[in-house]
């Protein structure tokens, strides 16, 4: 699999599309999910991800691959609009999970500890993650959000696009992508009419009030593809590791 990236090629011994956005979704109500990060590189948005805390941004592991310095801005809807108190913050510490590879995508998951304390406001607020390790029941309807590609090959968003989708049954997931690639154990998958494409990995898997799943990968040639569905880390996995870097769950 070839990704670009700004020019540069990217070769991935993968069978996965990463960095994934929303498509057949519709345009979130400006601000309604003031936990979303637009996780950035030299000042263009690469990945999503959410705050955890008031010093923590969760995204996926895989966004710093190639970008080994990273900015996050919080507080924004529009990302071309430069007027509406949105706020870039440089990252103080990058913590990967120590076993995570580009080979085979588990745990996919990434904290970024912030420069400084976020200060809170209508448009900035943290989301509840797990407080305990468990599975979100098949078949629950749950949402997503994010910057990226509003269909296969096409344009990316620059206002924040949500859409619903139901959580699909752990096994079935696992016959459709092998034992290989898909862990019951660490990931989790969804569908719908509407879901991931290029763009926005690291964005939340959002049951209830509560960030569940982190956007990991997808089918490489169709975004929201019944035949390979997109995978999402299920936090409950990492609440141990999440603890000891962060020092608490919120």
């Amino acid at each position: 699999l070839f990704i670009s990236c700004r020019g540069t090629i990217i070769t991935l011994f993968l069978s996965a599309r990463v960095n994934v956005g929303i498509v057949n979704g519709r345009e979130a109500k400006p601000h309604s999910r003031p936990y979303m990060v637009s996780v950035q590189t030299k000042e263009h948005h690469m990945c999503g991800g959410f705050l955890i805390s008031d010093r923590f941004v969760m995204t996926a592991a895989h966004c710093r691959n190639n970008s080994p310095v990273l900015t996050v801005v919080l507080g924004a809807h529009d990302l071309r609009k430069k007027s509406e108190n949105s706020v870039r913050f440089t990252v103080d510490s990058y913590h990967q999970h120590p076993d995570f590879t580009m080979e085979s995508f588990h745990n996919d998951i990434l904290l970024l500890k912030l420069e400084k304390k976020v200060q809170l406001n209508d448009n900035i607020k943290w989301i509840s993650i797990p407080a305990k390790e468990g599975d979100i029941e098949a078949g629950s309807v749950c949402s997503i959000a994010g910057w990226g590609l509003l269909e296969t090959n096409g344009k990316r968003s620059d206002h924040l696009m949500e859409t619903n989708v139901t959580v699909m049954n752990n096994m079935e997931c696992e016959s459709k992508w092998g034992k290989d690639d898909f862990s019951t154990s660490q990931m989790m998958c969804v569908y719908g009419n509407g879901g991931s494409c290029d763009g926005d990995s690291g964005g939340p898997l959002v049951c209830g009030d509560t960030a569940v799943g982190v956007t990991s990968f997808g089918d490489p040639d169709l975004c929201n593809s019944l035949k390979l569905p997109e995978v999402y880390i299920k936090i409950a996995a990492y609440i141990p590791w999440i603890k000891k870097i962060t020092g608490n769950v919120n």
